[in-house]
């Protein structure tokens, strides 16, 4: 039976990529004065990399690192906490809505007794914030685990994330859906042998999602439900 309901958050609680963090990349690269603005195209082909810090080393091995910078590391934590603090404040405006249908389907969960979670390569700090600030304090203290950032050694699609989860959680896999945007997570989700919705964005709308066991534009507000937690529940009883 349904016991858990796991979330990713950037894409899924909300639609975080195209104006929240690919702007504070930029605002970021801005302030330290280097020569790159990450268009839409191009953040598209760098989501496939998971993780703000990977994804920025992955770049810069690419596009050739600023002669100033010794030690590669320190840089890379310089130029991520900036961008940080930057997202941060774009989420505190109030600008990125939840997307439609997830504070419904978190209500529902409640009142149904599922135990919620959160799993995202994430930093910490920006999806707690994403989670007491968008999702609620309320509705937040029903969380029963929000894991992000470096908790484990390995991003997605490695299923380390929803291991950990799982065993905090101290549940089977197949008593647990994840609800993913993208391949990467999706592939994570599967391989740790759970059930996974996928609720496609801008991103990731032409994405190869075969493997998943619905996939739906959104979750879907009141009146206009693409995925319930009856839907669910039923999902994992069959």
């Amino acid at each position: 039976m349904l016991k858990a309901i796991i979330f990713d958050c950037d894409g899924v609680l909300v639609d975080t990529e195209k104006d929240g963090h690919r702007v504070a990349f930029n605002r970021a690269f801005a302030k330290m004065n280097l020569p790159h603005e990450w268009s839409v195209e191009k953040y598209h082909e760098l989501l496939q990399i998971a993780g703000g810090k990977e994804r920025m080393r992955h770049f810069f091995n690419e596009a050739g690192w600023p002669d100033d910078v010794g030690d590669r590391d320190a840089f890379i934590k310089q130029l991520h906490k900036l961008k940080t603090d930057l997202f941060m404040q774009i989420i505190e405006s109030g600008k990125l809505p939840l997307r439609p249908g997830v504070a419904r389907f978190v209500d529902e969960a409640i009142a149904d007794g599922i135990t919620l979670a959160v799993c995202s390569t994430s930093n910490e700090r920006a999806v707690n914030l994403i989670v007491e600030k968008l999702i609620g304090p309320e509705r937040k203290k029903h969380f029963a685990a929000i894991l992000a950032g470096d908790v484990v050694s390995k991003k997605k699609p490695d299923p380390e994330i929803y291991h950990l989860a799982l065993m905090k959680l101290h549940l089977n896999p197949r008593e647990c859906v994840v609800i993913e945007d993208s391949r990467v997570g999706l592939l994570a989700a599967k391989a740790a042998g759970a059930f996974c919705v996928v609720t496609t964005n801008y991103y990731t709308e032409r994405e190869d999602s075969s493997e998943a066991d619905v996939v739906v534009p959104e979750l879907g507000d009141k009146g206009h439900e693409k995925i319930t937690v009856r839907f669910l529940k039923a999902l994992v009883k069959d």
